[in-house]
C-alpha cells in the first residue's frame, strides 16, 4: 500500500483528532502546507477508498474517522513489503528483519523476541 505524505498527516490527525470533517482537516493544514479544500477533500476520499478511513454524513457534510490503528498500518505495510521480498528471494525477509534490527534499542528486542517466543509456542504440535 502506496501512501503519499499528505495521506500520512491527514491520517496521523485523524489518530490524534477524529472524526474530523474535511473542512476540519483543510483549517489545520491549509496554515502549515497551504493547498486547498478540494485536495484535503481527495485525500480524505483516496484514504476512505483504501479502507484506511471510514465516514459518516453529518448535515451536507462527511465526518471521518480512521478505520485502522497506527500500529495495525504499520503491521499491514510491513507485511505487504514483506510478501514482496519474499516473492523475489526466499531469505529476503529475514535480511530485511536483521537489517531493521540494528535500529531497535535493548527494550525493543526484548519484545519482538518475545513476540518470536509466542509464536513459536502456537507452532509446536
Amino acid at each position: 500500500m502506496q501512501l503519499g505524505e499528505l495521506e500520512k498527516q491527514v491520517l496521523h490527525y485523524l489518530w490524534q483528532e477524529a472524526p474530523a470533517s474535511a473542512k476540519d482537516v483543510y483549517s489545520v493544514f491549509s496554515k502549515s502546507r497551504g493547498g486547498s479544500l478540494n485536495t484535503i477533500q481527495s485525500t480524505l476520499d483516496r484514504l476512505f477508498k483504501k479502507e484506511l478511513l471510514s465516514r459518516e454524513k453529518q448535515g451536507h457534510a462527511w465526518l471521518y474517522s480512521p478505520r485502522i490503528e497506527r500500529r495495525q498500518l504499520i503491521a499491514k505495510i510491513i507485511t505487504q513489503v514483506a510478501e514482496e521480498l519474499a516473492e523475489h528471494q526466499e531469505n529476503g525477509l529475514i535480511a530485511a528483519f536483521a537489517s531493521m534490527s540494528e535500529e531497535l534499542d535493548a527494550d525493543q528486542l526484548d519484545e519482538l523476541e518475545a513476540l518470536i517466543q509466542k509464536r513459536r509456542q502456537t507452532l509446536k504440535p
